[in-house]
């Protein structure tokens, strides 16, 4: 079918605005990539710009001037990262599953459970001491892969999913003799990719971003997350910087020079990179995965 003029005008007006959102999104990250190869006295006196000013690698020697602790740091990261975003798809998927059967009497009061807990917490004492004490998980990984291992959102956007598939499916299965680990994982989780896609990427961008709980939980400095161990150089350098523009005006002039804005964009491509990287991968599955529920048939 021939397309009209109209059709055409719609598509040049439409493509060419979602391209100016692009690049006003794309403006920032490059202004960052710029700000980390420029000098610090340079963003200092000119601030931020789309090219390097007084090209400098200093911010990266700074965030890699031990490179094992770096990626001792990474490691930690990917390998909660990846266990984490398992084992919370396995837990949450086995749970939505759980209260989208009919045949489950107590799903409505186990939903419910499950809701009350978004309105209302114990609050960060109670739960500081039930980690340290009770548990006595402090300089654990288990601290920093047990509080994001479940979140009720991504449990909701699971459930809806769940339940829009046919009955006839699963009724079939156990006619033909399938348990319901057999229904789960053979015939329920291949149908279910967009949702798992969806939810499996934000579980992995909570434990990659993740730093709050490391602060709280974790003292030994070989076990500290990447986002935590950045932040803690960042922190440093700005002390240190303070510490010599203190003492005196010929150490003030050496304290200019340390990068601290640069080093914040260093930072910010050492941390954003790799997770960036895998958003493509998902990419096909996120849009349909987050509708979930948005249209009704």
């Amino acid at each position: 079918m021939k397309r009209g003029k109209d059709a055409v005008a719609l598509d040049i007006i439409a493509y060419g605005f979602c391209g100016i959102i692009a690049l006003v999104c794309l403006v920032p990250f490059i202004m960052i990539v710029s700000g980390s190869f420029s000098s610090e006295s340079a963003i200092i006196q000119n601030g931020f710009s789309l090219l390097p000013q007084d090209f400098s690698l200093e911010a990266y020697k700074t965030v890699f001037k031990d490179p094992m602790v770096v990626f001792r740091a990474y490691g930690t990261t990917i390998g909660l990262t990846i266990v984490g975003t398992v084992l919370g798809l396995l837990l949450q998927t086995m749970t939505a599953y759980v209260l989208s059967r009919k045949e489950f009497e107590w799903r409505n009061q186990f939903s419910f459970f499950f809701y009350f807990t978004t309105l209302f917490s114990g609050g960060l004492v109670p739960y500081y001491v039930l980690m340290t004490q009770t548990l006595n998980l402090r300089d654990s990984y288990l601290a920093l892969l047990l509080p994001l291992l479940f979140s009720v959102y991504n449990l909701l956007i699971m459930k809806s999913y769940i339940v829009g598939l046919p009955d006839s499916l699963i009724e079939a299965a156990k006619i033909d003799g399938c348990g319901e680990f057999r229904i789960l994982f053979r015939i329920v989780m291949p149908l279910i990719k967009p949702a798992l896609a969806t939810v499996g990427l934000f579980i992995a961008l909570a434990y990659w971003n993740d730093w709050y709980n490391a602060m709280l939980y974790i003292k030994d400095t070989n076990k500290y997350p990447l986002q935590y161990f950045l932040y803690q150089q960042v922190n440093d350098i700005e002390a240190y910087k303070k510490l010599l523009a203190n003492n005196a005006a010929g150490s003030a002039v050496s304290a200019i020079s340390l990068p601290t804005q640069s080093l914040k964009m260093a930072l910010t491509i050492v941390v954003t990179g790799p997770i960036v990287l895998a958003y493509p991968l998902v990419q096909k599955y996120f849009v349909q995965g987050i509708t979930i529920g948005a249209v009704k048939g």
